[in-house]
């Protein structure tokens, strides 16, 4: 295969991937996903300062991994995305109490700038240019 064949097809690739991000809140989903993924990590973290409660920590457990299903779900199901990221900050802010503090702050943190991103994303909407002359508003 010639290095010319190898370049035109990851330039489709590429391009197919922009298009594919394009049309779905891209960034607040995989920050969402991303969120889920560390409280998961600290929860299995060999630290002193790891916090379990109720029955061996299910709570601990069960939040990040509906964090990351969120963040899943919005970067292939984008036509439900403000429900998806009601869902996640709400879980994000319960991972403050059930899951060592949210990850330490960064899990929280991530979670709650995705799902912000996440409902502010609108669908289909030409991108603004800003009128920088002072006599337009």
């Amino acid at each position: 295969m010639s290095a010319e064949a190898r370049t035109d097809g990851s330039r489709d690739l590429r391009e197919t991937f922009r298009q594919w991000r394009a049309h779905r809140p891209f960034w607040g989903g995989l920050l969402l996903t991303l969120a889920g993924a560390e409280i998961l990590l600290t929860e299995k973290a060999s630290l002193k300062v790891v916090l379990h409660i109720g029955m061996q920590g299910l709570a601990g457990y069960l939040l990040p991994t509906v964090m990351l299903l969120c963040g899943l779900l919005i970067l292939f199901n984008p036509a439900q995305r403000l429900f998806y990221s009601l869902l996640g900050i709400l879980l994000s802010l319960g991972t403050w109490v059930t899951s060592n503090l949210g990850g330490f702050f960064i899990g929280l943190l991530l979670g709650a700038v995705g799902s912000c991103l996440t409902f502010g994303w609108l669908p289909d909407q030409k991108p603004r240019r800003r009128l920088l002359r002072r006599g337009h508003a």
